[in-house]
């Protein structure tokens, strides 16, 4: 290789280095191609140089205390230039990752914003296949330094950009093995032996009493028993696989039957929560900015127990979770092992219980039909996603076939009248338009032969249709006349049909007519049985010697 064609590696670095510092948007990077193009060197060592100098200014901007429309204009650029196939296609996600650890959590917010607004861009081809796991990895980061109870919503649309960016059948967020959160551990207060003082376990949130004292007190009477009855249903929701031993089984249901009956014999009143709820408006009106967002774990202190009863939201939060577990303890869970069944009678206390429950939630205000009806069909919908879940995740993208992906022109050329005639001469077949037509008319190539097949013969023999008439005329018979077939007067018009075709018997003398058709039918078969001997011969004449119209007598 020539001298003037070996890459300089810095010099390159500060020309492509000063373009990008002079651009001023994300549609600047004419004068960085340009530069890119006359720079010496293959295509992947300049790629090489574009990813260090994109690398070395958001390190700068990083140490200089971060300007993020400098983030922004960067990231840009590097999105151009990857899809011209000037860097690496990795990199835009390498740096992202960085600037992320590197600036604080208020900062987070406006350039996670930046990346919601690219899932176009992330999901293309391109960038998808190289850094998908990146972006997981970085959105998974975020996520772990984030509160859930203060910044519930960062969290929250975090994990919608996620279900954005990947497929529903992606592995890496299905839980396929149905593990569940044992660290979800909630705290509460126990006592131990004769200690009657409160002993506070792990991060419990502590109340004074003074502000306690201050608030109004409820009517339902909580004594110790039922604050840790209630509060040790936690752990039965956190790992419901417990519930299939038998002594756990008797103690949950015993903890369950006591919460409902309490909720069952304290209502809420509406008129309560209207007014809770102006109040809210009121404040969010005065001063919306003040109003925080706080999602709090559940607080555990024993003297907050009174009024938490008492909360709308938090009685429903405690009636799903019943609902969830339920479902799960009768639901069929392909990962559930043999022995994590339930017998005939607890099914039957799981479904009681399901509609003690349902009708709780239709109770409790405001609204409680509508969310009743939501949670119903939320549940509805679960049960859905169990069974996709059962039959492996199955890809609800439906693969295309061979024949989709290369269609065939399906216009065929048509066939002339004369192209059809000459293909028939030479099959000697007529063609009729319609390939059961054609089939139809060509099973005989003699129409006249055709009419003369046996099996176009319909009708009967003399013999065989006065057969029965005949044996019933003989006196040995003993059939009474009532009951003699020539009084049917079916068998009398098909007699008359069959004479007429094939016997000279059906023309009588006038001088002599009979009054009714059993009486002409009783002579004809009297004539018949004499000349019975004789009917062979003259129905075989008769019949290769005719033809009929194929109009049938039975």
């Amino acid at each position: 290789m020539a001298d003037d064609e070996r890459l300089n590696f810095e010099a390159a670095r500060e020309k492509l280095k000063s373009c990008v510092n002079k651009a001023k948007g994300e549609n600047d990077e004419a004068e960085l191609v340009a530069v890119f193009e006359k720079t010496a060197g293959s295509e992947q060592e300049k790629k090489l140089v574009v990813d260090q100098v994109f690398r070395d200014l958001v390190k700068e901007s990083v140490l200089k205390g971060g300007n993020m429309e400098r983030y922004k204009l960067l990231i840009s650029l590097v999105i151009k230039s990857a899809i011209r196939g000037h860097c690496s296609p990795n990199l835009v996600f390498i740096l992202l990752s960085d600037v992320f650890d590197c600036i604080t959590l208020e900062q987070c917010d406006p350039l996670f914003t930046f990346v919601e607004e690219r899932v176009s861009t992330w999901t293309m081809p391109l960038f998808f296949s190289a850094g998908k796991n990146l972006l997981l990895r970085m959105s998974n980061d975020l996520l772990r330094r984030l509160s859930t109870s203060q910044n519930t919503v960062f969290c929250g649309r975090i994990q919608l950009f996620l279900a954005r960016l990947f497929p529903l059948s992606e592995k890496s967020g299905l839980n396929l093995m149905s593990q569940f959160n044992y660290e979800n551990i909630t705290t509460y207060t126990q006592r131990t032996g004769a200690d009657h003082k409160d002993k506070v376990t792990g991060s419990e949130m502590e109340v004074d009493d003074r502000e306690a004292g201050e608030l109004i007190p409820s009517v339902v009477p909580i004594d110790f028993n039922l604050y840790k009855k209630f509060w040790a249903l936690q752990d039965y929701f956190r790992n419901p696989t417990q519930c299939y031993n038998t002594m756990a089984w008797k103690t949950f249901t015993a903890n369950t039957k006591e919460v409902l009956n309490v909720f069952r014999s304290h209502k809420l009143e509406h008129v309560t929560w209207k007014k809770k709820a102006k109040e809210l408006k009121d404040l969010q009106g005065s001063n919306s900015k003040d109003v925080a967002r706080y999602f709090a774990k559940f607080l555990t202190n024993e003297k907050l127990l009174d009024l938490q009863l008492s909360d709308s939201n938090f009685r429903r939060t405690i009636l799903v979770q019943m609902l969830i577990i339920y479902q799960y303890l009768v639901g069929d869970v392909k990962f559930k092992s043999t022995n994590q069944v339930l017998n005939e009678s607890q099914s039957t206390w799981v479904k009681e219980t399901t509609s003690q429950v349902y009708e709780l939630l239709r109770e409790t205000p405001p609204d409680g039909d509508k969310f009743t009806k939501a949670v119903e069909h939320i549940l509805e919908r679960e049960e859905n996603w169990i069974s996709w879940k059962n039959e492996g995740c199955p890809s609800f993208i439906k693969e295309r076939s061979e024949d989709e992906t290369n269609p065939k022109p399906t216009r065929k050329r048509k066939v002339s009248i004369g192209d059809e005639m000459i293909s028939g001469w030479k099959s000697k077949k007529v063609l009729m338009g319609s390939n059961e037509l054609t089939r139809l008319w060509n099973l005989c190539p003699d129409n006249l032969e055709a009419c003369k097949a046996d099996n176009r013969v319909f009708l009967p023999t003399l013999e065989e249709y006065f057969s029965e008439a005949i044996e019933q005329a003989d006196p040995d018979a003993m059939v009474e006349d009532e009951y003699k077939v020539i009084k049917n007067s079916n068998f009398g018009w098909r007699a008359l049909r069959l004479l007429a075709r094939r016997s000279h018997h059906f023309f009588q003398p006038s001088t002599n007519p009979f009054k009714t058709l059993p009486d002409y039918l009783e002579s004809v078969v009297q004539q018949l049985e004499k000349e019975l001997p004789n009917l062979k011969n003259e129905e075989g004449i008769v019949v290769n010697g005719t033809t009929d119209t194929g109009v049938p007598l039975t």
